[in-house]
C-alpha cells in the first residue's frame, strides 16, 4: 500500500499545478486566444487536479487553501494552518515563476487591472463571487465528508468548469483571476507597467474564500459535528437553492451584458458545477 506523500512531494505538486495554471492563462492571453482561452485554462486545471490531487489535494490556489484552513478551524474537514501557509507560499512562487516564463516566451507581458470601463469595485465584486464559487465547489465535491464514502470521479470536472463559467462571465470585467497566486504572478511579471492591483484582487478573492467556508458550514452542518435535524436540513436546502440560483442568474447576466463569445457554454458550466456541488443537499433545482 502506498504511503502518505512527503511534505516535499506535496509542496512540489502545489508548485507544479499552480505553475501550469498560471502559465496556461498567460499564454492564452498573450496568444489572443479569447474564444477558447477559458476552456484551455479550465482543462489544464482539471487534468492537474486529477493528476496531482492524490498527492497534495490539488489546491493550486491560496484562496482554496485558506478556505480549507477556515473549515478546519470551524471543526470540519480541511487543512491545518501550517499546511495552509506552506501551500500558499509555494503556490505564489509557482504563479510568479510561470508569469516570468510566459513573459520571456512571448517577449512581452500584460498588466493586472480591471478592464476598460470598470473600476476596482466592479472587479472586486466578480472576483469575490467567482472565487467564492470556486472554493465552494471544491469544498463540496472534494472536501465534504460524503466524498470519503462516495469516492466520486467528477470532482475535477466540476472544479474545472467553474473556470469556464467565470472566464466567459467575469473575464470581461476583471480578467477572472480567482486566485491570489495568479494575481500576484501577473502583477510581479508586469511590475514595469505598474504594481499593486494584486493586493486588491487578493483581498476580494480571500473574502470569497471566507464566505465559502461559512456557507459550507451552513449547507453541510453534519460535516462539522452538528446534528442534522429536520430544521437544519430544511435551512441547508433553502440556502443551497438560493446559492445555485444566484450563481446561475449572475452568470447569465454577465455573459449577456459582456457580449460573451460562449455565453451558453459559460451558463451551462455554472449550472453543472453547482449541481455537482449541491445536488445531494437540495436536489439542485435552481429554477421554479
Amino acid at each position: 500500500m502506498a504511503g502518505v506523500p512527503s511534505l516535499n512531494a506535496r509542496l512540489g505538486a502545489e508548485f507544479l499545478g499552480t505553475f501550469l495554471l498560471t502559465f496556461t492563462a498567460g499564454c492564452n492571453i498573450l496568444g489572443l486566444q479569447y474564444t477558447w482561452g477559458p476552456v484551455s485554462i479550465a482543462c489544464v486545471l482539471m487534468v492537474s487536479i486529477y493528476s496531482l490531487g492524490g498527492i497534495s489535494g490539488a489546491n493550486f490556489n491560496p484562496a482554496v487553501s485558506v478556505a480549507l484552513g477556515l473549515v478546519k478551524s470551524l471543526g470540519g474537514p480541511g487543512l491545518d494552518w501550517r499546511t495552509v501557509g506552506l501551500y500558499s507560499g509555494v503556490q505564489i512562487l509557482g504563479g510568479i515563476a510561470a508569469a516570468l516564463f510566459y513573459s520571456m516566451l512571448f517577449g512581452q507581458t500584460f498588466n493586472l487591472a480591471p478592464n476598460d470601463g470598470f473600476a476596482w469595485l466592479n472587479a472586486g465584486i466578480v472576483e469575490l463571487i467567482y472565487t467564492f464559487m470556486l472554493c465552494f465547489v471544491v469544498l463540496n465535491v472534494a472536501a465534504a465528508r460524503k466524498n470519503a464514502q462516495e469516492k466520486n470521479q467528477y470532482f475535477g470536472l466540476a472544479i474545472g468548469f467553474v473556470i469556464i463559467a467565470a472566464g466567459y462571465g467575469a473575464g470581461a470585467v476583471s480578467g477572472a483571476c480567482l486566485n491570489p497566486a495568479v494575481s500576484i504572478g501577473i502583477d510581479v511579471a508586469s511590475i514595469g507597467m505598474g504594481f499593486g492591483w494584486c493586493v486588491a484582487y487578493a483581498f476580494f478573492e480571500l473574502l470569497g474564500a471566507a464566505l465559502s467556508a461559512w456557507l459550507f458550514l451552513v449547507v453541510r452542518p453534519s460535516d462539522f459535528g452538528y446534528f442534522s435535524d429536520e430544521a437544519r436540513a430544511f435551512k441547508a436546502a433553502l440556502v443551497s437553492e438560493f446559492l445555485g440560483t444566484f450563481i446561475l442568474v449572475f452568470t447569465v447576466g454577465l455573459n449577456v451584458l459582456g457580449k460573451s463569445l460562449a455565453g451558453a457554454f459559460s451558463i451551462a458550466a455554472a449550472l453543472m458545477s453547482m449541481i455537482y456541488a449541491l445536488g445531494d443537499v437540495s436536489g439542485a433545482h435552481f429554477n421554479p
